[in-house]
């Protein structure tokens, strides 16, 4: 796999190449698509944090808005009022980065403040023109997704390659660092599953921009057409697409079940990335 240079991220350099990084999901919301929103989390933030951390997780990410199809939009005082206090908890439990989940330079700003060293944008800093400032000043990693249906104008893979390099470019224009950007294909966003199965497939031609990979297949409804089961049954499914990811060339995988997951990772990456040197145990 390509070497990249690191990523500056609060003292927790992100080292490209050496391993795959596993990003738990904290879903400060009620209503997320895989049941487990803040309303069906059986532990508190900083318990979630250190069980999280020994189950192999690199990194967190803390989300108070959903994204599913058909969700209602919150306000930003509601989205703050949900994950500020996240973050703090996870802050004060962990030294693992946290990353904040958001399309809002305020509710960015403030997760910022309280702890957070990541901006994770699902609408690719094109939702708040706030944003991208808010990034550049902190100089914090900023993963920059695509979330939009394909441009009709050919091939698909190459139409999502495009508009994530609109997107890069958009961002150094803000005054983004080259070396802080990660980029996500957006599995689920504006693509029905039979473009998300190609679009894992050809993963690896995402690597013509030059940046990291964050991928989310994590029980994503692909999984369920496939196997026809509901999101809290989506386990080995969800194994297959992180493994592929991982071969492929993802980074980064973001995902519900961290144990079994980074398992899977550590499994594939000693396949792929020739690790360890030495098998432990």
């Amino acid at each position: 796999m390509t070497t990249l240079p690191p990523t500056s991220c609060a003292g927790h350099p992100l080292i490209w190449g050496e391993r795959t990084y596993v990003m738990a999901i904290y879903n400060a919301t009620p209503d997320s698509f895989s049941g487990d929103g803040r309303l069906g989390h059986d532990s508190d933030p900083a318990t979630f944090a250190v069980d999280a951390e020994a189950a192999g997780a690199h990194l967190l990410d803390v989300g108070g808005e959903s994204t599913r199809p058909g969700h209602t939009p919150v306000s930003a005082d509601e989205e703050l009022r949900r994950v500020v206090p996240v973050v703090r908890a996870l802050a004060a439990a962990t030294t693992l980065p946290i990353s904040i989940d958001t399309s809002k330079a305020v509710v960015a700003e403030a997760a910022l403040a309280a702890g957070a060293t990541i901006i994770n944008d699902v609408r690719g800093l094109t939702a708040d023109p706030e944003l991208a400032q808010v990034a550049a000043r902190a100089g914090v990693p900023v993963v920059v997704m695509h979330d939009i249906r394909p441009d009709g104008r050919g091939d698909l893979v190459t139409s999502v390659v495009r508009e994530l390099a609109r997107r890069l470019d958009h961002a150094l224009a803000a005054g983004i660092a080259w070396e802080q950007l990660i980029i996500d294909p957006g599995f689920g966003f504006g693509k029905d599953w039979r473009e998300n199965l190609l679009l894992l497939r050809r993963l690896t031609e995402l690597r013509v921009l030059g940046r990291p990979i964050l991928v989310g297949t994590s029980r994503k409804s692909m999984i369920g057409r496939v196997l026809g089961l509901p999101a809290g049954e989506r386990l080995e499914g969800t194994a297959a697409t992180v493994a592929l990811a991982i071969a492929n060339g993802a980074d980064i995988v973001r995902v519900h079940d961290v144990l079994p997951m980074a398992r899977v990772a550590r499994m594939t990456d000693a396949i792929v990335r020739g690790l360890p040197q030495e098998a432990p145990g």
